[in-house]
């Protein structure tokens, strides 16, 4: 028997969707931007954003909620990146060796992550974005005073004054936009105002890594580990009572994430340029986590879609918000400060409204057992 299809539902499950493409909508005409421009930037976005975002969908899936440990992954992908640039690595193997060296770290830090997070069970959002605090503290460390002294680096030119520890801002000239640049397409679009054809540049290896992704997570879904994820984040109890190893499975999810989310921070990173050596990884959770609400996903469901729109609308909104600032109010900040605003209000109303419909499915589920008891 099919589900009939209730508008009021849909509404309250997507009221964070429709909030941004009010907001957007009403942004674009203001901001003065062309469509092609428009065009041209969410391409490069999505490029970019969409592996990080993507990094959360199995601790979702597994029940764990958002992940803002993520941002250990970050930093080993960080990491990885300032070893390819001393080294001297041009190109795609740059990266390539980057995620050698990234990866193993990632996994290090989200098994550590995963035992501490089964530690905290039904506060595991907190406590990871409490963690990445804790061990952003020792990637300073590392950095600022290991590198250099300790842990050998060969070129000079990365290096502070002392001798030792990494510059505030690492360039990365020998991978810059090498994976971008690796399949170029060029797609010519008609005149525009100007008198002049416009070309669309697209990063399209970015985009076959990330459909490689997808594929991967809609095949992860469909094997033993996938469906005792979903088990798991279903019922832990009923999953321990089917013989599902759940501390294992919940471990596992946080592994994954952030070896993914190493990697989308090395690709990330090899799109802008240059790395914020301290503080280039410290907002990572935070907008991924961002997107994947604002495309409609919550703390407890997330699809391949969710990934796509989240994206495309919080960085729409990142594009011509500021703008429109400019325009309306003669003021960039004023533009900033909107685009943070909105930023932060969706993952406060999306957690609310996570909480509220638990609240009220356990309030439903109560009333049903009272009527049952009075049928008896």
């Amino acid at each position: 028997m099919k589900k009939r299809f209730n508008p009021g539902a849909f509404m309250a499950d997507n009221v964070v969707v429709f909030i941004f493409v009010v907001i957007t909508l009403a942004a674009i005409p203001l901001s003065g931007l062309s469509a092609a421009s428009i065009l041209q930037d969410i391409l490069t976005r999505i490029g970019r954003n969409c592996f990080l975002v993507f990094s959360l969908i199995l601790p979702i899936m597994a029940g764990m909620g958002i992940n803002f440990g993520m941002v250990l992954g970050a930093m080993a992908g960080e990491i990885g990146l300032i070893f390819a640039v001393d080294w001297n690595i041009i190109g795609v193997p740059g990266l390539v060796f980057a995620g050698l060296i990234g990866v193993p770290i990632a996994a290090g830090l989200g098994m550590m992550a995963g035992h501490i997070l089964n530690k905290a069970r039904g506060r595991e959002m907190v406590t990871g974005y409490i963690l990445g605090f804790f061990m952003d503290g020792f990637y300073q460390l590392v950095v600022l005073y290991f590198m250099g002294f300790i842990i050998p680096v060969h070129s000079l030119n990365i290096t502070l004054s002392r001798g030792y520890g990494i510059r505030n801002t690492l360039t990365l000239d020998s991978v810059r936009q090498s994976l971008d640049k690796l399949i170029p397409l060029n797609i010519a679009l008609p005149s525009g105002r100007e008198g002049y054809g416009i070309t669309l540049n697209i990063p399209l290896a970015n985009y076959l890594v990330i459909g490689v992704l997808c594929l991967f997570i809609v095949w992860f879904r469909r094997t033993k580990l996938g469906q005792d994820m979903r088990a798991v984040g279903q019922d832990q109890q009923v999953a321990h009572a089917a013989g599902i190893p759940v501390d294992r499975t919940r471990i596992i999810a946080i592994v994954i994430s952030t070896i993914l989310a190493s990697l989308g921070q090395i690709i990330f990173l090899q799109n802008m340029g240059n790395v914020a050596t301290y503080n280039a990884h410290r907002q990572t959770g935070f907008f991924a986590a961002a997107a994947i609400l604002v495309g409609g996903a919550s703390v407890s469901k997330a699809t391949i879609p969710n990934v796509f729109v989240g994206t495309v609308l919080l960085h729409l909104m990142y594009i011509v918000v500021p703008r429109a600032g400019i325009n309306l109010f003669e003021n960039a900040m004023i533009g900033e400060y909107f685009r943070d605003a909105f930023s932060y209000a969706v993952i406060a109303l999306a957690l609310a409204l996570h909480a509220w419909r638990k609240r009220a499915n356990a309030e439903k589920a109560r009333q049903s057992l009272r009527g049952v008891s009075r049928d008896n």
